[in-house]
């Protein structure tokens, strides 16, 4: 999400080096993962350039907020990881080893109770953000390739024993900053990312070789990573030799938050979606049911048919009730639609929560007592993936 928006380590990945779980094929994994959450920008808050999970208000993560999540009915978290000052200099480009530890440690919270889990790399490719080096339309292309090589060969070896239940995704919201039509090179040079953090974490080897990994396109867009707009998947050539060759194990990552003026948009005009809205006046004239199933229909016509399954990493509605009572109703039922329709489509969803509650908010949990704050919009999430 756009940030405007706004340590011992266990041995959990030995235990788990001997399992198999990578047989989950596409459509396997995707029923697997159920219902997906976001712990929003807690590792991706940041102050000075400097990682700090407190940085933007949040608590420190514990594991009985996870565990009051998995105990909602969410079967798989994502968690979004910003990396920039805590990288040293090259040519090693060493990641701060306390910060590493601490990442590890809120996904063993998760991975430790059966969940699956994504990480990414997020808010180093973010203009806006101080320390943010991973700028598709920079100059100097070639040294910001050799520190995603470094930096990401650095995690792949940290989790190198994690099995399946664990996904590694290539990047976030990955862009020129701007919201037109996508530029080239910059695009080209988001292709080649997805490139090397494909090729460098099947070169870890163990339990990498056959991991689900996940790619994106432009600002993880669907009309910019479906249609013809320069998006290259990944060739996966140094993929385990056990996978069987008629099967990918690459997914796509998109994001969905429209129409923005309901999703998005603070001016409080618009609070009401799809075909149960009452009030014409408060629903926007675009992005409704039918724009959803066409949008996830897209990628189910490019992607998911040949195998590489997609993930709405990102979605929801901020909270709007204090213009219009009826608002998280409709903040439900978008929620559901979402859901349903990605499961018609052969796609997981993960909802975004960036852990603020009241006027704007995504949040579904208050993360200091624990407690659930949108039940509606979570028995919607659950109704939506069956």
């Amino acid at each position: 999400m756009a940030v405007a928006l706004t340590a011992s380590v266990s041995g959990l990945a030995n235990q788990a080096s001997g399992e198999t779980a990578a047989s989950l094929n596409a459509s396997q994994i995707v029923a697997d993962m159920g219902a997906g959450w976001n712990l929003g920008n807690q590792l991706e808050a940041s102050s000075n350039g400097y990682p700090s999970e407190t940085a933007w208000g949040q608590p420190t993560v514990t594991q009985a907020l996870i565990d009051r999540v998995k105990a909602a009915g969410f079967k798989t978290i994502r968690i979004p990881v910003s990396y920039l000052r805590n990288i040293g200099p090259g040519p090693n480009y060493a990641i701060n080893s306390a910060w590493l530890n601490r990442v590890q440690q809120v996904v063993d919270y998760a991975y430790s109770r059966g969940m699956y889990v994504l990480i990414n790399m997020h808010g180093d490719g973010y203009k806006s953000v101080t320390g943010s080096w991973l700028i598709c339309d920079a100059g100097d292309q070639a040294t910001i390739k050799a520190k995603y090589q470094k930096v990401w060969q650095q995690i792949a070896y940290r989790f190198q024993g994690y099995n399946q239940h664990l996904i590694l995704e290539s990047m976030n919201e990955e862009f020129d900053g701007q919201y037109g039509k996508p530029t080239q090179p910059c695009y080209s040079n988001i292709n080649a990312y997805n490139q090397i953090f494909v090729d460098t974490v099947r070169k870890t080897g163990g339990n990498n070789s056959s991991r689900w990994l996940l790619v994106a396109g432009w600002n993880t867009n669907i009309d910019y990573t479906a249609g013809n707009y320069g998006f290259a998947l990944p060739s996966d050539r140094y993929r385990s030799s056990s996978i069987p060759a008629n099967e990918q194990r690459i997914m796509l990552s998109v994001h969905y938050y429209s129409p923005w003026d309901f999703a998005g948009e603070t001016s409080g005009a618009i609070t009401q979606w799809g075909r149960g809205a009452t009030n014409p006046s408060k629903k926007s004239t675009w992005g409704q049911e039918d724009y959803l199933d066409a949008q996830l229909k897209m990628m189910y016509s490019k992607f998911v048919t040949s195998g590489y399954p997609v993930v709405v990493g990102e979605y929801g509605s901020i909270d709007k009730s204090s213009f219009d009572s009826s608002n998280n109703r409709y903040r439900a039922d978008f929620a559901r639609a979402v859901v349903a329709t990605a499961k018609k489509y052969g796609a997981a969803t993960v909802y975004w929560d960036n852990g603020h509650n009241g006027q704007y908010g995504f949040g579904l949990f208050d993360r200091r007592s624990y407690a659930v704050t949108q039940q509606g919009i979570i028995s919607a999430i659950m109704s939506g993936v069956g």
